[in-house]
């Protein structure tokens, strides 16, 4: 099989099973997020503290405690939420803290920067997929729509960057990052991205059109910056890809990089303007 026919495939089925997971309810909505969020702190963790799979598996389920605890919470599977997600995000703290005894008896060389890599895993990837859920929840009621609209739009920000950067690239934007990267394809991005937050605004009414369109500059500027911010990380480690779970297209983190570093903004921008 081709490269081309490769990526088309694997494009294909990923597409299908995300659209299948945010659709099918609230149950495959919470554990497509919670592969993800595996996945890829599974994936930054290899790359950055590759020798010791124990601690590994510690970060990753540090890592995922907000996304489930929020889950849980948003689930109605915990009795008086407001109480419970103010004793859960607490209780991330004496969490992270294991990880410092933990370090204490592994008689590493270096284990502030294992501690700080997986505190950074925590922080980058862990409470940004959290985040989703209160996307998801905003409404009040599980509303599939708005999720698979960010979605949608951070896709469309990095086809249309990627095809018009191919094309009409010349100025580059952060050559010593992302040497193929253009003022013309960010532009292109910008123009695509904001162009579907407008036919998002009819496709699925509920979500204002102002919203839409804040929603599109969100994506296609802070999505861009996650691009290059997942660039800078493969570039100081020397690597081409963060996994190869994918092929044709690399790791999830590759896939997902725009999108987690998004979700902040856009929570805190839809938090502030409600439906």
């Amino acid at each position: 099989m081709s490269g081309l026919a490769q990526r088309v495939v694997t494009a294909f089925f990923f597409v299908a099973v995300m659209v299948g997971g945010i659709y099918g309810g609230q149950i495959t909505f919470a554990l497509l997020f919670a592969l993800i969020a595996i996945m890829c702190l599974w994936e930054f963790l290899n790359l950055t503290l590759p020798k010791n799979t124990t601690r590994k598996i510690i970060g990753v389920l540090i890592g995922l405690f907000p996304f489930v605890t929020v889950a849980l919470l948003k689930l109605e599977l915990m009795p008086n939420p407001g109480k419970h997600i103010l004793h859960c995000s607490l209780l991330l703290l004496p969490l992270v803290f294991l990880i410092f005894i933990y370090e204490l008896f592994t008689k590493s060389e270096k284990p502030f920067s294992n501690l700080g890599m997986l505190v950074l895993s925590v922080v980058y990837i862990g409470l940004p997929i959290a985040s989703i859920n209160f996307i998801a929840y905003e409404s009040g009621s599980y509303n599939p729509n708005i999720l698979m609209g960010i979605l949608l739009l951070t896709w469309t920000n990095d086809t249309f960057a990627y095809f018009v950067g191919s094309k009409l690239g010349r100025t580059k934007l952060l050559e010593r990052i992302s040497p193929k990267k253009t003022w013309e394809g960010t532009m292109g991005g910008a123009v695509g991205t904001i162009g579907l937050g407008v036919i998002l605004s009819y496709v699925f009414p509920e979500v204002a059109l102002f919203k839409w369109i804040g929603l599109a500059i969100i994506a296609f500027i802070f999505g861009g910056i996650g691009d290059l911010i997942e660039s800078m990380l493969k570039r100081s480690l020397g690597v081409k890809d963060t996994g190869t779970i994918l092929p044709g297209h690399g790791g999830f983190l590759d896939r997902f990089d725009a999108f987690i570093f998004m979700l902040p903004f856009a929570t805190a921008y839809l938090l502030w303007f409600s439906y």
